[in-house]
Formats: C-alpha cells, structure tokens, sequence
C-alpha cells in the first residue's frame, strides 16, 4: 500500500494457484459480530449522539441494522447513519419529541468517498472541520480502542480453522472485511491464522466490492473465484464481480463451516458449485434476515 495508491497492495495481489477464495472476518471467520456492536459499537454511539434519552430505541436500532437485518456486516458509517434514521421513525421516540442528529456532514462524506475509514475521514475532518465530521470520528477512535481493551481470545468457529487448512495447498486466500485492518491483523495474528492468507483487506482499502475486483477478477476464471461472508453485502459484493458466493448463515455458523469444509469446498474444486446447490444455499441465507424491523411491519 503506497500513498499514491492505497489500494496497491490488491492489484498485485499474487496469484499463486487457480482457485481464489475471499472470507469475511467479523461474524464469518470470528463470533465477534455481536460482543463488537453491542459492547462496543453501540455505547460509544448512544455517548458520542447524545441518546441517552432515547437509549433503549437507540440500542434496537442499531443492533437491527448491524445484526439482525439485510444489512449486517455493513460498513460502520453508513449503518449507523440508517439506524438513526431508523431511530427517528420509532413512534416512541416521536411521541418524546426527541430530536434526532441528522448528521448531514456525514451523510454527504459517505456519498461521495469510497474508503470509508478512519483513515480518509481524519483527513477529510482536517480538511472541512465539518462538526459532524469531527463527532462521528470522536465515536469512531473510541469504538476501535474499546474492540482492541474488549474483543479477546474470541476464536475462529468451529471448522475455520480446518477449512483454511484444506484450501491453503490449492487456493489462494484474502481476508475481504468492513472492519479496520488494525483490527483485522491483531485477531487473525492472535489466532494463527495470518499464515493461511495471502492479504488481509480491511475498509482503508475501499468496498469488499473493489477487494474482489481488483485482487481476483481477471486474474481467476470466475467460477474459480468464491466469496465467504455472513451478511448480504458480501453477497452483492461477489454478485457484483459476476463470481461465486457461500453463505455462512447467522444463527448457523458451525453448521454451515462443516458443510463448507464437507460439501462445498468439493463442489467448488469441481466446478459444480454453481447453479442450483449455490441457489438453494443463498434462497435459505436471505430468509434469515429482514429487510424491516418489527416496529415498522
């Protein structure tokens, strides 16, 4: 990675074997989605927007959109920007009369920068000095220092580890993930499990969108190029690149690790993966999370 092209280190991301897999880290790799948002994420934010009075709403909003909803694994910024506005269609929080921040300093950095990270937002903040610019990055440094004191000796689920071991010899490997790439090293280091990938891709290096497009595609055949996630944006992100996706379904991991390391991973190598087994699998991931929270259905 190079400060003329932050994004170096993908293009020459080194093709080693024919097969080429992608794995998303938080929720997919690691059980670390919920202890993050809910003991980290979410009381930073309630602090730094001012929503104590409104907590209770606040913290269902938020551990709707970043858990429970279409879009978990969302990068942090615009996630939290939904469940504001999420926040601010709560009946109960209109009948408080409750005013909540609008945040537009952010909203318009979000539209218009795609490495969306702490990186490019301090740069953008000493830049405009915009006042929401400067919250949101307040909020943002204390949720990656309270990850790094909090989120410990959380393993790999059950069957990752065993997974990367089977593909290592016959695939190459890149971490594609939202989270800080800080972040990212320490739990993949603190593991063992740094060794298995050839590049680990956090959010200062753009969208999992552009990881895949410019690590993989037109390096690999495509049905030679897999993305692993958890949430739909990993889906879109491979659906974007016109490559192959396996689900990791919230509530199911070990159940879908195994499967992966049994039945998949084979199909893929066989170039059988695509079609009606990957169909079926996607259909039963979608039914799990929904696009709306219950108090506006």
């Amino acid at each position: 990675m190079t400060a003329t092209d932050p994004q170096a280190s993908l293009r020459v991301f080194p093709k080693k074997h024919d097969f080429f897999i992608g794995i998303d880290s938080d929720g997919c790799a690691f059980d670390t989605m919920e202890v993050k948002h809910k003991e980290c994420f979410i009381p930073n934010f309630i602090k730094h927007m001012g929503l104590a009075a409104v907590s209770k709403y606040a913290r269902e909003a938020c551990e709707f959109v970043n858990l429970y909803s279409k879009d978990r694994g969302a990068n942090r910024f615009p996630a939290y920007l939904k469940a504001l506005d999420l926040l601010a269609q709560r009946p109960e929080v209109i009948r408080r009369q409750f005013s909540v921040p609008k945040l537009q300093g952010l909203r318009d950095w979000v539209t218009r920068e795609s490495k969306l990270g702490n990186p490019t937002l301090k740069a953008e903040v000493a830049r405009t000095q915009d006042p929401d610019l400067v919250l949101t990055l307040a909020w943002s440094e204390d949720v990656n220092h309270s990850v790094e004191e909090t989120v410990r000796n959380v393993p790999p689920f059950p069957m990752v580890r065993e997974s990367l071991q089977a593909i290592q010899s016959i695939a190459d490997v890149m971490v594609v993930s939202a989270t800080p790439g800080e972040a990212l090293q320490r739990e993949w280091q603190e593991h063992g499990l740094a060794s298995f990938v050839g590049l680990i891709a956090g959010q200062e290096l753009g969208s999992k969108k552009e990881h895949l497009a410019l690590a993989a595609v037109g390096k690999y055949e495509t049905d030679k190029i897999l993305m692993i996630g958890d949430a739909p944006g990993d889906r879109k992100a491979a659906e974007a690149n016109h490559v192959l996706f396996y689900p990791i379904d919230p509530g199911y991991e070990d159940e879908s690790w195994q499967r992966f390391h049994d039945e998949a991973l084979p199909k893929f190598l066989a170039g059988t993966y695509r079609g009606a087994y990957m169909d079926a699998l996607i259909a039963r991931f979608e039914d799990l999370l929904p696009a709306t929270p219950t108090w506006l259905s």
